[in-house]
């Protein structure tokens, strides 16, 4: 039904969510996965008053986008899913925006990630890049709720 499937991971409670739902669903399809981190580099403005030069920062942040995805992949090889990943840093865009590129890009027939779930005030000012995938997605979106932050 999904020959591949895309997972946005970043290493949050809410991205493993997704990952462990994608990694289930993929074992039951024999589906594979393009797991995805993507190093949001606009977060550096808010870092602006940082001593560290903002290469530096953004070289760290792929390394751990590295480490993120080596360590899914090794989850899901565990699993017997066939995985790949990427890590992405694209400059001025969105993340939810490099996701949907890169579904096009990688031709994954359905995104699978997890979703904080927040409601009002909350979802108008931190914003939702689930949401947002949804609405621009050119294949369907499996949301995983993280119940954790469910009331937040």
């Amino acid at each position: 039904m999904y020959d591949l499937i895309l997972v946005p991971i970043d290493g949050s409670p809410t991205a493993q969510r997704g990952l462990d739902e994608a990694l289930a669903l993929a074992a039951r399809l024999g589906s594979r996965l393009h797991l995805l981190n993507v190093v949001d580099a606009r977060l550096l403005i808010a870092e602006a008053s940082m001593a560290v030069p903002p290469g530096d920062v953004l070289d760290a942040w792929r390394l751990e986008g590295e480490r993120l995805v080596r360590a899914a992949e090794a989850a899901a090889s565990a699993r017997g899913v066939k995985a790949d990943s990427a890590v992405r840093c694209e400059p001025g865009m969105r993340v939810c925006d490099v996701i949907v590129q890169e579904v096009a890009a990688c031709g994954a027939g359905l995104i699978v990630m997890g979703t904080h779930g927040r409601q009002g005030l909350r979802r108008l000012t931190l914003g939702s890049d689930a949401e947002l995938v949804l609405r621009d997605s050119p294949v369907p979106v499996l949301l995983v709720r993280d119940p954790a932050n469910a009331s937040r």
